[in-house]
C-alpha cells in the first residue's frame, strides 16, 4: 500500500483522523485535525477519497486541497468542515501520523525534522492564513452536537451504512532491529522531503513575504 500524507490518530483515544493543518500560525506546537469517526456517510466518504486522491497528497496541508474542494452536496469542505465543529485543535505531541503500515511517528518529531531540513524553525511551518483558531474547538472538549445544516436524511443513514475507511495493510515483517529501524527512518525521510517539496511550490506560487527587521 503506498504512503498516504496527512492521515493520523489520536494517541490517547487511538482514533483516526486527517491533520489540516500540521502546526498553525503563532502557535506552532498545535495542529488542526478532522476525527473521522461519526461523520456523515457522504462527508465522510469525501474527505476520504480526497485525502486519498494526487489532489491531497499533493497539498503541503490537507487544508488547502479541502479548500478547493465541495462536497457532493455543493458545499466547499474546509469551510462546512469549520462552522460544523468538524476541525479539532489539539497538540501535535498527541498526535501521530500513521502514513504507512507499521509505521508511526508523533506530530511533532514529524514538524521538527521538516524544520531541520528547510533550516528553519518549526515556527515557520505554518501556512499564513487559514482558519482563525481561536474559533476552533479544543480537543480535549466533549463529542460535539450534531449541526442542523446537516441533511436529515443523511444522519437517518448514519448508522445503517458503513463508512469508508483508511485501514492499514498487513503489517510489515523484519528481520532484525536494525532493517525495522532502518525503514522507520527511510519513510520518516521521505515525508521530510514531500512536505520540502510542496513547500517550494507554494513558494512559486505565491512568496512568503520576510519580516523586516527594526534595526
Amino acid at each position: 500500500m503506498a504512503e498516504i500524507k496527512h492521515v493520523g490518530r489520536v494517541k490517547a483515544t487511538n482514533k483516526k483522523c486527517l491533520i489540516a493543518y500540521r502546526t498553525l500560525p503563532g502557535d506552532a506546537y498545535n495542529c488542526l485535525i478532522i476525527p473521522t469517526e461519526n461523520m456523515p456517510d457522504i462527508y465522510h466518504d469525501a474527505v476520504i477519497n480526497l485525502v486519498e486522491s494526487t489532489t491531497g497528497q499533493e497539498a503541503y496541508e490537507f487544508a488547502e486541497a479541502l479548500d478547493r474542494s465541495n462536497f457532493p452536496d455543493g458545499s466547499r469542505m474546509l469551510p462546512w468542515l469549520h462552522v460544523n465543529n468538524r476541525l479539532i485543535k489539539a497538540p501535535t505531541d498527541a498526535i501521530e501520523m500513521t502514513p504507512a503500515p507499521n509505521f508511526a511517528i508523533s506530530l511533532s518529531e514529524l514538524n521538527q525534522i521538516i524544520a531541520e531540513q528547510r533550516g528553519v524553525a518549526v515556527d515557520d511551518l505554518s501556512l499564513k492564513e487559514g482558519v482563525n483558531d481561536k474559533e476552533v474547538p479544543d480537543l480535549k472538549k466533549e463529542e460535539p452536537a450534531k449541526s442542523k445544516t446537516e441533511p436529515k436524511k443523511v444522519e437517518a443513514n448514519v448508522e445503517s451504512k458503513p463508512t469508508a475507511t483508511v485501514e492499514p495493510a498487513s503489517p510489515v515483517e523484519f528481520d532484525s532491529p536494525e532493517s525495522e529501524a532502518k525503514h522507520y527512518r527511510s519513510l520518516a525521510d521521505k515525508l521530510a522531503k514531500q512536505a520540502a517539496e510542496m513547500r517550494r511550490k507554494a513558494e512559486e506560487l505565491v512568496p512568503t513575504t520576510k519580516k523586516k527587521t527594526v534595526k
